[in-house]
């Protein structure tokens, strides 16, 4: 088992052809601090991989312990009877930060910042080690919400698969450049922007079934309106992972 926390270890990633950042290598990052930050900052993931020779690309939510990254599924699902056996995997991230608006097509662009990672994806197959995950699922994104939650059922455990991957190689690509155009084109009399996107929480909607006097939990307040939703994901991660936590 990996480590569950991570800290600015200076540790890089190996990096050989199947991960380098072939165009623009100045945006491409291969330490562990800037490719955990943004897998933390991310709920959905999508993974690609092959079944009998044709591609498959899943969209999941996913979490991070150390090294490893761990996400789930049915398990009549395609995507984890096939990676059950230890199929290549890569998962990736994106965080899209901008629409970038220049004088020339050719230049117009997007800010962002976006994770691949490679490795062997294998079930959990230890009973004890599966209902850690099942509990991690839930609280990684909610910290100490399982103990709050009936029980799941026998049959629903059954019904749900995960899956872990140990980080073998990874790479970070970020542009956060904004308008940049050749240096003639400044003199054109032609209007450029960057247009900022942000994911942000909305207010709350509680459940209109809920039983009189059943309050919104004091964990929650992570996930109130108006937040980035990276921020409350990052804030949540570290306190799911903090060693009072654990």
């Amino acid at each position: 088992m990996s480590e569950s926390s991570d800290s600015s270890t200076g540790l890089t990633y190996p990096v050989t052809d199947r991960n380098r950042v072939k165009r623009r290598h100045d945006r491409g990052h291969y330490d562990h601090e800037t490719v955990h930050a943004l897998l933390d900052a991310a709920a959905l993931c999508h993974v690609a991989y092959v079944v009998d020779g044709e591609p498959y690309c899943t969209p999941t939510l996913f979490w991070r312990e150390g090294t490893r990254l761990y996400w789930h599924g049915s398990s009549a699902s395609r995507m984890l009877r096939t990676l059950a056996e230890g199929q290549r995997a890569c998962l990736t991230v994106t965080h899209f930060d901008s629409l970038v608006l220049a004088r020339c097509g050719y230049n117009h662009s997007a800010d962002y910042r976006s994770v691949m990672a490679f490795g062997q994806a294998r079930l959990v197959d230890d009973p004890e080690e599966k209902t850690r995950a099942l509990v991690m699922m839930v609280d990684r994104f909610f910290p100490g919400r399982t103990a709050q939650l009936r029980a799941s059922s026998e049959q629903e455990v059954k019904a749900t698969s995960v899956v872990w991957m140990e980080i073998e190689q990874a790479s970070a690509k970020i542009r956060a450049k904004g308008v940049v155009d050749e240096d003639e084109d400044y003199e054109l009399p032609i209007y450029a922007e960057r247009l900022p996107v942000r994911m942000v929480l909305g207010e709350p909607e509680a459940c209109p079934r809920l039983l009189p006097g059943v309050e919104r939990p004091e964990a929650l307040k992570a996930y109130e309106g108006g937040r980035l939703l990276e921020s409350a994901l990052r804030e949540s991660y570290e306190a799911a992972y903090s060693p009072r936590s654990r």
